[in-house]
């Protein structure tokens, strides 16, 4: 594994104020607190770019996501050579208040056209409807827990999700207090890209814990996972295992071409995708476990079940920058997508 070097990265701080008691249960229903806890971030020293091996030394300096400024690390983290990740290009939008409220989806695909008018990369203002393709067939399943509707697609012998999970509810599901997220903690971003969550999270480590396995996972641990984990998908989808993504690769021509066939036709701040199959992945960035939000406009990371060791487990990495897509070595308080596979 080569050894290149980490970014500085800002902290967050502070957290949202809230001014009454539906406010308050809102937020704890997962992403509204920025802040850590000893159990979400142990033995973390540094927020860097996904992929990093937590155990090994820094190196030399690697170029950030933000076109304001370069960021140096000071993390002793080094990156794993299996999933180096530059920044996007410049001109990416930073997070904002999505600018008009639509009542239903067909009047959002109305508009699609005056919000993709003269788009050159990512802008959260575009709904999530602007970014699938046209040209698809797409399902649909509703989650049940929150009645949630989501667009499905079959991609070979499997039947994906179209779109990123974005399930919240901390009373039902305890595990997603503090673990999970929106981008820039921003409620009305979540709409667009769905959530990000721990690896713990995603595995739902505390339902495998209470389930009478005895399996204690997260970071700093090792555990033996059964061969199809629910996590935090609904009843009859599971997290995809690192073989269910590489079959997923070779379904659509190999891993080589799969970031193309993969990624949307359009918010990539260069690199746009072909989308031919339906899997409208949005290039969402990701969260560092020191609380920073990264690379939007210019990656989709999603988790695996698949553990590698007791800080790390398997990511899958999608770049503006590369038509193809690959397993990534990736810190287990890293926020990621979570996209769910029908069992």
């Amino acid at each position: 594994m080569s050894r290149v070097g980490m970014k500085k990265i800002k902290m967050l701080r502070g957290c949202v104020a809230t001014a009454s008691v539906f406010s308050f249960l809102f937020l704890a229903a997962c992403d509204g607190d920025s802040s850590t806890s000893s159990d979400d971030f142990s033995d973390s020293s540094s927020s860097v770019i996904p992929g990093i091996d937590p155990e090994s030394s820094s190196g030399s300096a690697q170029s950030s996501s933000s076109k304001d400024e370069l960021k140096s690390s000071s993390s002793g983290k080094d990156e794993s050579s299996s999933s180096s990740r530059h920044s996007p290009l410049d001109g990416e939008s930073s997070s904002s208040s999505i600018g008009e409220v639509v009542s239903s989806s067909s009047s959002v695909e109305q508009n699609c056209s005056a919000f993709l008018d003269g788009e050159t990369g990512w802008s959260w203002n575009v709904p999530k409807e602007c970014r699938f393709n046209p040209d698809i067939d797409y399902g649909t399943m509703t989650d049940p827990r929150d009645n949630k509707v989501y667009k499905t697609i079959k991609i070979g012998d499997q039947v994906w999700m179209a779109e990123n999970l974005n399930y919240s509810d901390s009373v039902k599901t305890p595990i997603l207090l503090k673990r999970c997220w929106c981008y820039n903690n921003r409620t009305e971003n979540c709409a667009v890209a769905g959530r990000f969550y721990t690896w713990a999270a995603a595995i739902d480590s505390v339902a495998l814990y209470d389930g009478g396995n005895g399996v204690d996972c997260g970071y700093g641990k090792t555990c033996t996972l059964p061969t199809k984990v629910q996590g935090i998908c609904p009843d009859g989808w599971h997290l995809p295992t690192e073989t269910e993504w590489e079959s997923l690769f070779k379904a659509v021509g190999g891993s080589s071409t799969a970031g193309s066939m993969l990624k949307s036709t359009s918010g990539w701040n260069g690199g746009n995708g072909k989308d031919a199959f339906g899997f409208s992945a949005l290039p969402t960035g990701y969260r560092g476990y020191y609380g920073d939000y990264s690379f939007e406009g210019g990656g989709a990371y999603f988790w695996s079940s698949t553990e590698i060791e007791s800080g790390n487990a398997n990511g899958i990495s999608l770049r503006y920058d590369e038509g193809s897509a690959s397993l990534s070595t990736d810190n287990k308080d890293f926020g990621l997508s979570v996209r769910c596979l029908q069992d």
